[in-house]
């Protein structure tokens, strides 16, 4: 049996609800932040306030600001933190880590400036000295941690740690699948963001339930298409961590990317908008970097490209609209 210590790094949202989970889930927790005055907080608080308020931690969830005294609670860590400090952690992480140490993630995104995914990140800091591993799928912060049935993939490929990853987080309350897919497991989660921000901005414009089934359909064709020349699974982007986890995005307003969208439909600034969500909104960064894996890989991505232009270049969403629908007709299933 593998060691039941595990290490949670990141102390926000989710960071915060995997810990509960694995903690009750019979895992021996350690959850690290980088600033001791706030995890002080959460030690004397038992629950954070902040970011994930009125879900008292468990006995067994330890907290810690020292990431080397973290790291000593387990053999597996489990990174979740924003992808644009990723790259960060691992590098303070890389001294603190034991020869059989075992590094997951469960951040979404691509690299700001690089354009690379959380496992070209790690492999860069770390390289192959270590098993590695993604968690994904439709799973809120909020519902994990009010123990509400959820499911998600866990892909690697090492099967070993896979399967442990996947024990780890399996129970009554969650349903754990494993993968080989990391390309397609990193993938769905990361377009899914940008996809979000279309279809809160065309609710935010009360464009209709017809406009959002449109956008989230095609959004998917978009993830298959860029999918297909990146070497990912089809059956994986037509799985949890793929159209599983656009649904959830585009559809319910716990998604900041899909409040942000909302915000913008209706009117607000970006910055105004990103104020008042409070926390990172990882598809603003994103709609560049996949703008640019499009660029490198010849994909068309129509719906990407609007969002890319009103975040980035200040076109209005109505304007975005009006492209999307003056496109040529084209089969519906071609590349």
């Amino acid at each position: 049996m593998f060691n039941k210590g595990i290490t949670v790094l990141g102390a926000g949202s989710w960071g915060t609800a995997l810990a509960i989970h694995l903690a009750r889930n019979d895992n021996t927790t350690c959850l690290w932040g980088h600033e001791p005055e706030f995890m002080n907080q959460l030690a004397q608080q038992r629950q954070n306030r902040q970011y994930l308020p009125g879900f008292e931690f468990p006995e067994t969830l330890g907290i810690e600001s020292s990431l080397e005294a973290a790291v000593k609670t387990g053999r597996d860590v489990l990174v979740v933190v924003p992808s644009h400090a990723f790259r960060e952690v691992l590098t303070q992480l890389k001294t603190s880590l034991d020869k059989d140490s075992r590094v997951a993630w469960a951040t979404k995104g691509l690299e700001h400036g690089s354009g690379k995914f959380m496992g070209e990140v790690f492999e860069d800091v770390l390289g192959d000295t270590y098993p590695s591993a993604v968690a994904s799928g439709p799973t809120f912060a909020g519902e994990v941690a009010a123990g509400l049935p959820c499911a998600l993939t866990v892909a690697s490929y090492n099967p070993v740690f896979a399967n442990d990853m996947a024990n780890r987080m399996h129970g009554d309350r969650m349903r754990a699948y494993t993968s080989d897919d990391m390309v397609g497991v990193q993938l769905g989660g990361t377009v899914k963001n940008v996809l979000a921000i279309a279809s809160g901005i065309a609710d935010g414009m009360q464009l209709g339930a017809n406009s959002r089934a449109a956008l989230v359909t095609r959004g998917l064709a978009e993830i298959i298409r860029l999918g297909d020349a990146m070497g990912a699974r089809r059956e994986t982007l037509m799985g949890l961590a793929g159209v599983g986890d656009l649904i959830l995005t585009c559809t319910d307003d716990q998604s900041r990317n899909r409040r942000l969208g909302l915000a913008l439909g209706s009117g607000k600034a970006i910055d105004v908008a990103l104020k008042d969500i409070g926390q990172v909104v990882e598809g603003v960064n994103t709609a560049r970097e996949v703008m640019q894996l499009a660029q490198q890989y010849r994909v068309e991505l129509p719906i990407c490209e609007q969002v890319y232009q009103v975040l980035q270049e200040g076109l209005l969403p109505t304007k975005a609209v009006e492209n999307l629908l003056a496109r040529e007709i084209r089969p519906e299933l071609s590349s």
